[in-house]
């Protein structure tokens, strides 16, 4: 009895030792990994090929901001041809204080799904919002709030949104310039927007 009280105590001890070299080995290699703790966890992405590819393939000219500052930072792009929710463009960024924003473009087969899938289930509203003198269609969300602007042409429907203020997402699509790079386009650019900062309208 005395001797297997004798071996559980020793399995005990044994445990414990063995638990901790386990936590001092890790340590040891906590301090010896390299990390930064300042290190911004956003990733960046360059999309110039992903624009020029996009532009020759859509049926309505794709749009991107031109004259942002670098604080501005896309970390996803993205061009679909024909899919559920037909040609569909997608360029995202993270704002200069770290708040989302993107572009979406469709070539409106479904707009109001569209519309409702991008924005995360944002609904229209009365009030709009003048942007470098076109009129965008504020829409809110319990997520993403979002400005909405159907193509002249009725082709097409661009689509700002995110977590932004609408002040950033008016600056966005302030900047955006939409251009087309089709065989059989001409060659003259679209503009949707200038590059100023929003004025709400209401």
């Amino acid at each position: 009895m005395a001797a297997d009280k004798k071996r559980g105590a020793q399995a005990v001890r044994d445990m414990v030792i063995s638990l901790a070299v386990i936590i001092f080995a890790a340590w040891i290699i906590y301090l010896f990994i390299p990390h930064d703790d300042k290190k911004d966890p956003v990733k960046t992405v360059g999309y110039g090929v992903e624009l020029a590819s996009a532009r020759r393939a859509a049926p309505y000219p794709v749009a991107a901001p031109q004259g942002l500052s670098k604080e501005w930072r896309a970390t996803s792009v993205r061009y679909t041809a024909d899919g559920p929710a037909g040609s569909v463009w997608h360029l995202g960024f993270m704002t200069p204080d770290n708040e989302y924003a993107a572009v979406e473009q469709s070539d409106q087969r479904r707009p109001v799904r569209f519309i409702d899938d991008v924005t995360q289930g944002a609904e229209k509203t009365a009030k709009k919002q003048r942007v470098a003198g076109e009129e965008w269609t504020r829409y809110k969300g319990p997520k993403y709030d979002a400005l909405v602007r159907p193509a002249d042409d009725g082709k097409s429907v661009t689509v700002v949104t995110g977590t932004a203020s609408f002040r950033q997402l008016g600056q966005l699509a302030g900047a955006l310039e939409a251009k087309s790079e089709r065989p059989e386009e001409s060659a003259k650019p679209g503009k949707s927007g200038g590059s100023g900062s929003a004025t709400p309208a209401g």
